[in-house]
């Protein structure tokens, strides 16, 4: 078994939808494959879960697994925003690319990767315990779900710095800030119901 599938082995055996492309997606741009895998169950997965779906979310304008948004990106304007191993390799560039403007600062980037801006909240998610975190937090509380190695969340805020040195050169797409979040709750709640009729099919 070669590392890479290892590592989507491992993430499948967390739960990780995807597993393959989010752990190629990461490994060739330098990023914790449990960062991306998180940030895919944050967008399209849901509190408590960690596989992602590959729908169209947000109005129409969430575009995948990564919910990449059409305002801002013109790659989730074309078809290939919904092949799972596309859209996984486009957010791992944009993600590796805020990790590298912020200096390593998962939070930052998170915040910048859902709003724009290093230090917003962002849009916020209620987990079943009642809790209600913003953005990065919520990922970082993923993260430490799929690691299996911390349950609870100011542990997994503690373990900020699993930024990777980059595999190759910057980025090759602009990083444009996605608008600032409408939601007062993570957009996947609203979404659900239309679920049937959004998603697309992949094999």
């Amino acid at each position: 078994m070669t590392a890479l599938s290892a590592t989507a082995a491992s993430l499948a055996a967390h739960g990780v939808a995807y597993s393959l492309p989010i752990a190629r997606a990461a490994a060739r741009n330098g990023l914790d494959p449990t960062l991306l895998a998180a940030v895919a169950a944050q967008e399209t997965g849901g509190p408590g879960s960690n596989a992602g779906r590959n729908i169209l979310g947000d109005g129409g304008h969430g575009h995948g697994l990564f919910q990449i948004d059409d305002r801002w990106h013109a790659f989730a304007r074309s078809p290939a925003a919904m092949d799972p191993a596309q859209n996984a390799e486009r957010a791992a560039e944009m993600l590796h690319g805020l990790l590298d403007r912020y200096g390593g600062d998962e939070r930052a980037a998170l915040s910048a990767y859902n709003s724009g801006s290093p230090s917003a909240r962002g849009t916020t998610t209620r987990w079943s315990d009642g809790t209600t975190l913003g953005y990065a937090d919520s990922v970082l509380r993923h993260q430490a779900q799929i690691e299996d190695a911390r349950a609870e969340l100011p542990d997994a805020l503690g373990s900020v710095g699993s930024y990777a040195a980059p595999m190759d050169a910057s980025p090759r797409i602009p990083l444009a800030p996605p608008p600032t979040a409408q939601h007062s709750e993570q957009p996947w709640l609203d979404e659900l119901a239309a679920e049937t009729t959004a998603s697309t099919p992949t094999s």
